[in-house]
């Protein structure tokens, strides 16, 4: 095991992976801007530096700063959390040229599924359907034009090193390809550095199914069932939940044993997520894969009873998982992400001072959070502050604990989305689980205060 982990992020995920290694008996280092001085997870970890100026561009995206932290607190190891660095190939092998480990996949892995269309070239390869589409990247306007016609209208024009929603427009028509080409290409090479792009089907109400996978040095890969996140913003999953109102097991089956192929197609090593369409007709779709622990990982942590995070750590470590198996799912478990943004104002960020804090408690109630009254939630990054869990003996109890936890968490200063996430659990249609990835879309009411 290792003696001790830099943690190369900031905000709820770096006091999540502190608290793991503590039960694991490992020391931490929490690295910081200067925005993040008086956060939470500085005064929590057992060593901390300061890593440059607020922007993440000169600081939590420093690699060269990273790695010199690590070195001079004597890190054996690195823990990249999500967002930032957690998928950057680049970062996984300088981390290990460093005679550090990274926990995480290797860099060839991160790179495979980094790139959309090896990652769906890997997937057609054992068997896992893919959305119809261009067999990789097209550059061609005129091209990409003609396989769209042949696949048929709608169609989605997706950057091939993209995520996060960024470098993804619809075209429903021929006349509005173009157009849309272009601002695919030019909206990718600004994200990412590389403007190309691929064309897929556009399935016109899919749900989001992904599939928690854990795979470990020895071979084993295994999944830990599925979490449905089909409500979304903008490309961006707001509330995710285990199981899937659409799911069977005969379904759950046949999409967890996909995922396991997909993963075992690379030799998979550590917690990563296969993410897949559902169509309305029970087709199912590989879209991507996401080689670090989720946003979302607590959902899957009390419905099986699995620390996500220790496991991560152990098989980094060179131990083998520690469940080979999916275990009995316990119930049903409800995650809101609550963001520091103004609903009324399309859900423009609200950063500032929070002067009253009261979190929500009780059975089954989880939160994970590194705000706290007094704290200055800053601009600089992502604006979620807070997740909530929920765990129910069935759908109907864990939205009854979800809505009496949102009713109870107050947070006074910035504007935040518990009031618009109460509406989305009071909807009806959310209510009887009929949601897919456009649900927002046709429920615009739940976008704005009543009256």
């Amino acid at each position: 095991m290792f003696k001790k982990v830099l943690i190369a992020n900031r905000g709820e995920i770096a006091l999540r992976i502190i608290r793991a290694c503590r039960e694991l008996g490992v020391q931490t280092v929490a690295v910081y801007s200067e925005a993040d001085r008086e956060s939470l997870h500085v005064r929590f970890a057992d060593d901390d530096v300061c890593i440059g100026p607020a922007p993440a561009r000169d600081s939590y995206l420093k690699i060269p700063r990273l790695i010199a932290a690590a070195e001079i607190t004597g890190a054996d190891a690195i823990h990249p959390g999500y967002g930032f660095l957690a998928e950057n190939a680049e970062f996984a092998e300088i981390v290990t040229a460093s005679n550090l480990a990274f926990i995480g996949p290797t860099a060839e892995q991160i790179r495979v599924m980094g790139d959309k269309a090896a990652a769906r070239k890997a997937m057609t390869a054992v068997g896992v359907p893919i959305v119809p589409g261009t067999p990789g990247p097209v550059e061609d306007v005129d091209e990409a034009l003609d396989f769209a016609k042949r696949m048929g209208f709608p169609v989605i024009i997706k950057a091939a090193a993209g995520g996060g929603g960024k470098g993804m427009r619809v075209a429903k028509d021929a006349d509005d390809f173009a157009r849309s080409f272009q601002l695919a290409r030019s909206e990718a090479l600004s994200a990412f550095g590389n403007g190309d792009v691929y064309v897929e089907k556009y399935l016109m109400r899919p749900r989001h199914i992904e599939f928690q996978i854990m795979g470990d040095k020895f071979g084993n890969v295994i999944h830990l069932g599925e979490r449905d996140c089909s409500v979304q913003r903008r490309h961006q999953k707001l509330i995710e939940e285990s199981p899937s109102p659409a799911m069977t097991p005969d379904l759950r089956k046949r999409m967890g044993d996909a995922a396991v192929a997909g993963a075992k197609a690379i030799e998979y090593v550590g917690a990563g997520t296969i993410e897949m369409l559902l169509d309305e007709d029970g087709s199912f779709y590989f879209m991507e894969m996401n080689t670090r622990i989720q946003v979302e990982h607590p959902v899957t942590e009390m419905i099986t009873g699995i620390d996500l995070v220790k496991e991560q750590i152990r098989v980094a470590a060179g131990e083998r998982l520690s469940v080979l198996e999916m275990p009995p799912l316990r119930g049903h478990v409800i995650e809101c992400r609550v963001n520091a943004e103004d609903p009324n104002r399309n859900f423009q960020p609200s950063p500032g001072k929070i002067h009253t804090f009261h979190p929500p408690g009780g059975n089954g109630v989880r939160l994970d959070t590194h705000v706290y009254a007094g704290y200055t939630v800053p601009p600089f990054y992502d604006s979620m502050i807070a997740k909530v869990i929920c765990q129910g003996r069935d759908r109907p109890e864990a939205l009854a604990k979800m809505r009496l936890a949102l009713e109870t968490f107050i947070i006074e200063g910035p504007m935040t989305t518990i009031p618009f996430l109460a509406r989305v659990m009071q909807n009806p249609r959310f209510q009887s689980g009929d949601v897919d990835t456009k649900f927002l879309e046709r429920e615009p009411d739940l976008m704005k205060e009543p009256g």
